[in-house]
């Protein structure tokens, strides 16, 4: 019997680090797992920033633990990948040390950097004519939006100077770690598209000089593009020893987590669409071709398939407005601490115990929340309309209200907003009629019965759908190795264990509610702009 093969993968989120130890086999087999939280600065100007050492302190506690738990000896791993959240800008000098703290793909602060780079002039979908269509022509999407990571660099360059004198290469989340795993700098074609100075036409050929031009960009910055499965370095002698892990392990250049997400739901034939809600939430469609709806914000964004694109509809606020009610609805009256379990503690085994606990309150409540309608906007909105301004509200409360009823309107207006994407999507691109629903949304039975009721969907999950951005990064090591053919051959590695039909009553009230929920919106536009603007 051959010697077990092992994979480390680490999934990078927005509120901490989940490490996840796998067995490759004929199927991927979870070994051991950890999680550990991490800051993110929000501030009053719209700015969210994170410490880069604070992923790097989470990612090294977390490898050892799993370590610890597994008995793994750290000689039987064979490759280290990553999942991670997209569109953050770490900016390094020569060593590889960050000259500022990490720019969330939150962050909002660029304003001025956007309208002086391209909304000025004759406009569509918020961009200089000239400039969006030479955009999508070499990128396939434009940076439209205030969080599109050219303002934050280009923000940094007008109000942090002598930071950016000091500025080596940009890199992303993932690339940082990478970097500091490494000592290499690079990035792979999904986080390189991401930037939206990349040329889909080159490929690997990577960032076009035409686009740094023409928004202002350094292209000496930019780092060399590695794919997904290549294998980028090897772990130093440093890195290993705060790791717990042995120098030379390979390291494989891994995906986004709009990438990965997919990979790991199983989702990667043309055609398959999956839904995700952690701490944002999407809607993602495989597509082979490079398809834009600038006016619905939306973007075939580059996958970590080669030659595959994701048709992708983000929303910034999912799970985080879930956190927001535990914080600020559930604890002081439902009774989370009645048997003095701090349950909501830590990072991702709270969130599970969370909606565990929450479920028996939301089933008492009807479809519909009683009227009640939640916008999951609690910073801003991208798509399919683009607003920084916009924000959460509960609509139509009345004496009868009571936090039940919120809780539960605000899963639905979750799967209002997925729901809205789906209709998007589809006036450029078939989703699927069955969907694969992953993440920290998907653990809860009922929430996946929202969703198929609210979109009419046939919805199915994963084991382990909290994991799938961590066994998307170790696919990506199987191939790597050459133990696996492709990334195609993922759908055999991850079956469906769940599957849920829409009540077509309950779809019938979502349907009544689901048009006043988008309504709200351009109702309030003008208000939203005079409180946040």
């Amino acid at each position: 019997m051959s010697e077990p093969v092992y994979a480390m993968a680490f999934d990078i989120g927005t509120t901490g680090v989940k490490t996840c130890l796998f067995e490759i086999g004929k199927t991927l087999k979870l070994v051991a797992a950890a999680s550990e939280g991490y800051k993110l600065y929000v501030f009053p100007d719209g700015g969210a920033e994170q410490d880069p050492d604070e992923w790097w302190s989470a990612i090294c506690s977390t490898c050892k633990t799993v370590l610890e738990q597994s008995k793994t000896d750290p000689a039987k791993i064979s490759g280290i990948s990553f999942c991670s959240q997209m569109q953050g800008v770490v900016l390094v000098d020569k060593d590889g040390t960050p000259v500022r703290r990490a720019m969330s793909y939150m962050d909002q602060r660029a304003r001025e950097e956007l309208k002086e780079g391209i909304a000025h002039g004759f406009q569509i979908a918020g961009a200089n004519v000239p400039k969006l269509l030479k955009s999508l022509q070499i990128t396939g999407a434009v940076a439209a939006s205030v969080k599109d990571p050219v303002w934050k660099y280009k923000w940094v360059e007008k109000h942090e100077p002598e930071n950016f004198k000091r500025v080596y290469k940009w890199l992303d989340v993932k690339e940082y770690i990478i970097c500091r795993m490494t000592g290499e700098f690079v990035m792979t074609p999904d986080s390189a598209f991401a930037v939206l100075l990349y040329d889909i036409r080159k490929g690997k050929e990577g960032f076009s000089k035409k686009m740094c031009d023409m928004l202002g960009v350094n292209p000496e910055h930019l780092p060399q593009i590695k794919k997904s499965t290549d294998k980028v370095g090897e772990i130093t002698e440093k890195a290993a020893s705060e790791l717990g892990l042995k120098a030379g392990t390979a390291v494989f250049g891994g995906g986004g987590d709009a990438s990965l997400i997919g990979v790991g739901a199983g989702a990667v034939a043309l055609g398959d669409t999956h839904i995700y809600s952690g701490t944002s939430g999407w809607v993602s469609t495989v597509v082979d071709k490079s398809v834009v709806d600038a006016g619905a914000m939306i973007a075939a964004i580059v996958g970590a398939d080669e030659g595959k694109f994701n048709y992708f509809a983000e929303l910034e606020t999912a799970g985080k407005c879930l956190e927001w009610v535990k914080d600020h609805l559930a604890l002081d009256e439902i009774g989370i601490y009645l048997e003095k379990k701090h349950i909501t503690d830590g990072f991702e085994t709270a969130y599970t115990s969370l909606y565990d606990y929450m479920t028996d309150v939301m089933r008492k409540v009807p479809a519909g929340s009683n009227g009640v309608i939640f916008t999951p906007w609690l910073h801003g909105n991208r798509c399919p309309f683009e607003d920084p301004n916009a924000r959460g509200m509960f609509f139509n409360i009345s004496l009868e209200t009571g936090k039940s009823e919120l809780i539960r309107a605000v899963i639905e207006g979750v799967c209002y907003h997925l729901r809205w994407f789906i209709e998007a999507e589809d006036k450029k691109v078939k989703s699927s009629d069955v969907v694969r629903f992953v993440g920290g949304g998907a653990l809860s039975d009922l929430t996946c019965q929202i969703l198929a009721d609210c979109t009419g969907k046939t919805v199915e999950t994963v084991e382990n759908p909290q994991n799938v951005g961590s066994m998307g990064a170790a696919v990506l090591v199987a191939v790597g190795l050459g133990l696996c053919p492709s990334l195609q051959e993922t759908k055999s590695f991850i079956p469906a264990v769940k599957t849920f039909k829409p009540d077509m009553k309950n779809k019938a009230v979502y349907d009544k509610y689901y048009e006043v929920y988008k309504s709200l919106y351009a109702a309030n536009k003008k208000n939203f702009a005079a409180l946040n603007g």
